[in-house]
């Protein structure tokens, strides 16, 4: 049997270096250090410094801003899957009394819950979190700018507000839950509120001119749900991995998976040719036909990227000290996409299902939807997919229900049914997918097919 390379190839991991050489460079970054994940660990790590022979490694710490919020979301749906909330419930049900209750819970993982981008002046990324000690410090008189679901606006002051959830619920501060829940299991031991040594410096590039200046570094307060922490790309790597595929000291795979899977569709039609959607606390970006999802952060200072195709198994962490500079989320995808072109995904070898239900087995094969042909095949997780033959149409995958019946769970028929009648003799009659009917036979004669079928049935012209 052939085993899967553990390693990358020397040409692969001299493309990796070349691109973050090049990201440092022509960035102006003082500095940038990035690692690459294949298979659920660490197989690149590299970095480029403006100080010789102090170049970072992945223990440095750097401040990661928005990955924050995908930390966040992750507290979030572990009370969803403990039963304590549901993604539906409005915010009002569980902290109520903030003015901006009306969204759901799902909405604020969403960024679809109508709050303003920000918190009211002044800006609260260069100032103490003291100016900000409650809620309503945060939200202002005026939280909303959108009607509550109408369309994706990202939103900060949103993710307080799960913070503050997650606290109200816990009966903890949110950095304890935080590191009772992901950070110990996960061993995410660099990963803090504050800086801890070795970390780097925060810099301001000048636009015009090789030199620097620093920049402050400020406790975020109520705020920090949304962009505080700091952590390493040696810790963000190991994240990504549980990202990739859950972790059920943590998270289900089911639970990131949804994560994962696109909530809000922005609204700005510059965004909707770019491809790019947001899941429950995730980026989504379709880069070329590729899948990529993670998230990007940056506060005064600092830079950071988490990037990864979970069809490719190949995930990227790019974190530099700059406030602007490198456009580390193409850094970070470039990385991804260098890996997962030059050294593509060995699969898994092929094995036949261990059991098999005939009563399944007996819907396998071709089924028409008036003149369109389709297939059903069975997969490996017990379920079936419906595709169409055409390669164009509705495809879905289905997994079974208590009831006898199938849910869908993707596409066109996410959330409906299909169900198998039979007739009076037993044998399988029609499938009807959320009241498409489905025969073995193009408008087979005999078949419940809405309208009935011509009687003189099909024919030639003359």
């Amino acid at each position: 049997m052939t085993e899967p390379l553990e390693e990358l190839l020397p040409a692969t991991r001299r493309a990796l270096l070349h691109r973050i050489a090049v990201a440092q460079t022509e960035g102006r970054a003082p500095s940038l250090v990035a690692a690459v994940v294949r298979g659920g660990r660490t197989v690149w790590h590299g970095a480029r410094t403006a100080v010789d022979g102090h170049a970072p490694d992945v223990d440095v710490q750097y401040r990661i801003g928005s990955i924050t919020k995908t930390f966040t979301a992750v507290l979030v749906l572990r009370l969803r899957d403990e039963g304590l909330l549901d993604l539906g419930d409005t915010l009002e049900k569980h902290l109520p009394g903030t003015g901006a209750g009306e969204a759901t819970i799902a909405q604020l993982l969403a960024h679809t819950g109508g709050l303003a981008a920000e918190s009211p002046s002044p800006w609260w990324e260069r100032t103490p979190g003291s100016l900000r000690p409650e809620l309503a410090d945060v939200l202002g008189d005026e939280p909303h700018r959108h009607p509550v679901g109408r369309r994706f606006h990202y939103s900060n002051p949103g993710f307080t507000l799960l913070g503050a959830l997650v606290e109200r619920m816990r009966g903890l501060s949110w950095e304890e839950v935080l590191r009772r829940e992901i950070l110990e299991p996960l061993g995410l031991t660099r990963t803090t509120w504050h800086p801890e040594a070795p970390h780097a410096g925060g810099w301001a590039v000048h636009p015009w001119a090789d030199v620097m200046m620093p920049e402050r570094v400020e406790d975020l307060g109520r705020m920090g749900p949304a962009g505080q922490l700091w952590s390493t790309a040696g810790d963000l790597a190991r994240f990504a991995a549980f990202l990739a595929r859950g972790d059920d000291r943590v998270l289900s795979p089911a639970s990131v998976q949804e994560m994962r899977a696109p909530a809000a569709v922005p609204g700005d039609a510059a965004d909707v040719s770019a491809g790019s959607a947001y899941g429950l606390g995730m980026q989504i970006q379709d880069r070329d036909g590729r899948l990529l999802v993670g998230h990007g952060g940056s506060v005064p200072g600092f830079l950071a990227q988490l990037t990864m195709s979970v069809e490719d198994d190949v995930a990227a962490v790019v974190l530099t000290n700059c406030t602007s500079g490198p456009v580390v989320s193409e850094v970070a995808a470039d990385l991804v996409c260098i890996v997962a072109e030059a050294e593509p995904r060995i699969p898994e070898p092929w094995r036949p299902l261990p059991e098999v239900d005939q009563l399944v087995l007996e819907l396998a094969g071709p089924w028409y939807w008036g003149t369109y042909s389709f297939v059903l095949r069975l997969v490996a997780d017990g379920g079936v997919s419906l595709e169409p033959l055409s390669n164009t149409g509705r495809s879905a995958r289905f997994r079974r229900d208590g009831d006898g019946n199938w849910i869908g769970l993707n596409g066109y028929f996410a959330g409906e049914r299909l169900q198998v009648v039979r007739g009076p003799d037993s044998r399988v009659s029609h499938l009807d997918v959320g009241s498409f009917v489905f025969t073995r036979q193009p408008y087979e004669e005999g078949a419940p097919v809405p309208g009935g079928v011509d009687p003189e049935g099909w024919r030639g012209i003359s």
